[in-house]
């Protein structure tokens, strides 16, 4: 707690006000990806946006959270540590993120935009492949989160798509970067203001 207090530069006994030990802190970060993670997704899946559109949009918002947005949101990879109260709830959490992710999916097998697959197994894939992204980002790399979560959209959606070629009609860099700036505004404010 001392070396987190000194990296926070604040004092130990500041840092014990709002958390009792390390497990809270890693708990707090990571229910705090969750939350908005969950909210981008809620409000894409409201969208009268296409499959590909949607899921485009969810894979740029969770890696933009897990790269850029959150501090400590890379530690998702270590929750199984948690308490087991803890750990129970931010596995709730994120069940209910993978299901929405699946029934977009799924939405887009149905509408004929996806090809027939294993929704449950396409889910975890994607998903397996953006949280694995914290293991290999270098922030000082020659990609930016932005950019890196852009060509996961594109890449990831493309795979799926029954006519790869929509794809690059259905989302296109403007809508992309207007819908990324309405979900995380802070992060996306801040990378306009670099391509400048």
């Amino acid at each position: 707690m001392r070396d987190i207090a000194a990296a926070a530069d604040i004092s130990p006994a500041n840092l014990y006000n709002y958390f009792r030990g390390k497990h809270e802190i890693l708990f707090f970060c990571q229910d705090n990806s969750l939350d908005r993670m969950i909210a981008a997704l809620d409000q894409t899946r409201s969208s009268r946006k296409s499959a590909a559109q949607k899921l485009s949009l969810v894979i740029e918002s969770h890696l933009r959270c897990v790269l850029d947005e959150v501090e400590g949101s890379a530690a998702h990879l270590l929750t199984s540590t948690l308490p087991s109260n803890l750990h129970r709830r931010l596995v709730a959490k994120r069940d209910r993120y993978e299901e929405g992710v699946r029934q977009l999916i799924t939405s887009g097998i149905r509408s004929g935009e996806f090809v027939s697959c294993d929704p449950a197994l396409v889910t975890r894939a994607v998903l397996g492949a953006l949280n694995w992204s914290v293991r290999w980002f270098n922030r000082d790399g020659s990609l930016t989160a932005t950019e890196i979560a852009h060509q996961f959209g594109l890449f990831l959606v493309r795979g799926l798509a029954a006519k790869p070629t929509a794809l690059h009609r259905a989302v296109s860099v403007k809508n992309a970067e207007h819908a990324v700036r309405k979900y995380l505004p802070r992060t996306a404010e801040k990378h306009a203001a670099l391509d400048r």
